[in-house]
């Protein structure tokens, strides 16, 4: 399905794409955007069910994200990045003047988007190396896809689940990310420490916080 004209959308849809025109705008909507702690079960709904719902998580904020940009020319492209634990990170990415960034919307402040700085998406997505680490997760591998390649199924508009998306993202080739263990070994040691003093809080203490777009 091809991107949809104007006259696809709701009055009030049509008001939020239109006060949106950059990634930046974007991500500042979706910073103050309520989360979908999916407590009644899970879910992955449409741009058009998000914005009923008034919440998201990682997934739906892309979705949301690709709606509101390709109407500004941007390619639907989602980077999907892959964890051990499996707990893999949805992005909405975006080149401006050659460059790299992403938009995107987490449980943790770390794992939100980024400035367009990147001169390749591997280095964008070690920009999040450090920040995915907690009790389980770590960073092995990502990959990119083009929503155009799903033809004519409904993920903007559609009232159920989009699961096909989901289905998709695992699917796609995904890059293998090697890290060291010592590195690792000691951004989590971090985190366990931050953790017992700071319960209740998403660690900002990264040094490459100049770089994310909040």
């Amino acid at each position: 399905m091809s991107k949809p004209d104007t006259d696809a959308f709701t009055n009030e849809e049509r008001q939020i794409i239109q006060r949106m025109r950059t990634p930046k705008q974007v991500q500042k909507f979706l910073s103050s955007f309520p989360y979908n702690w999916e407590r009644d079960g899970g879910t992955l709904r449409s741009f058009r069910e998000v914005m009923k719902h008034g919440e998201a998580h990682c997934l739906e904020a892309a979705l949301v994200t690709v709606v509101i940009l390709e109407q500004q020319g941007f390619p639907p492209l989602l980077l999907s990045i892959e964890s051990q634990d499996k707990l893999d990170h949805v992005l909405f990415v975006f080149r401006e003047k050659g460059l790299w960034g992403s938009v995107a919307r987490s449980r943790d402040i770390g794992l939100n988007g980024r400035k367009p700085v990147f001169k390749n998406l591997r280095q964008l997505v070690w920009s999040y190396f450090d920040p995915y680490i907690d009790k389980s997760g770590r960073i092995i591998g990502y990959g990119v896809t083009d929503l155009n390649v799903l033809g004519n199924y409904d993920w903007r508009f559609s009232r159920k689940n989009v699961w096909k998306v989901e289905n998709h993202l695992r699917e796609i080739p995904h890059r293998p990310l090697k890290s060291s263990e010592k590195r690792y070994e000691k951004v989590f040691r971090r985190f366990v420490e931050f953790k017992r003093t700071n319960p209740t809080k998403s660690p900002d203490y990264f040094e490459n916080k100049n770089l994310w777009m909040l």
